[in-house]
């Protein structure tokens, strides 16, 4: 496996997660994970991690492992139902991870909790949200996408 930061690994797979600062941790088709410091840029005006960043998390992470898991065939989210616990706020830590309930031949279910964790520890602390991702992972890939899927092949752990 080559040798990138969790950054550089996020600019290759996911432009949007590494816009935000993401970082992937571990890509296999069990479990998809990484962490993110919140920036203004995550936040709502109240300087609390925003909703639909966690969501873009969410199904991204879920999506990630969906297509591993497909043996790298297209994945579409088709249903993403989130819940928020605690807030998250500016200079926090977050820890975000995707693991899957179903991975059948057409659709997959794939649960995510996203949790605050200690910087100096990285131990877990309050889960922030939790949700569900459900994907259709039967689809062709589009000829002018046939090589979507090089740089994940690259850094999952198959």
């Amino acid at each position: 496996m080559a040798d990138l930061s969790g950054a550089s690994l996020t600019a290759l797979i996911d432009a949007p997660l590494h816009l935000l600062g993401f970082e992937f941790g571990e890509i296999t088709a069990e479990r998809v994970n990484g962490r993110l410091k919140i920036t203004d840029s995550c936040c709502q005006p109240f300087r609390v991690l925003h909703g639909g960043v966690s969501a873009l998390i969410s199904e991204a992470l879920a999506s990630i492992g969906g297509h591993v898991a497909s043996g790298f065939k297209r994945i579409a989210g088709i249903q993403l139902s989130i819940n928020h616990h605690h807030p998250a706020v500016t200079g926090d830590l977050i820890f975000a991870e995707a693991t899957p309930m179903h991975t059948g031949k057409t659709i997959q279910v794939w649960e995510v909790h996203i949790w605050k964790v200690d910087p100096s520890t990285s131990e877990k602390g309050p889960e922030l949200a939790s949700s569900k991702v459900t994907l259709l992972s039967n689809l062709p890939v589009p000829e002018n996408s046939r090589d979507a899927a090089a740089n994940l092949r690259k850094f999952a752990k198959l």
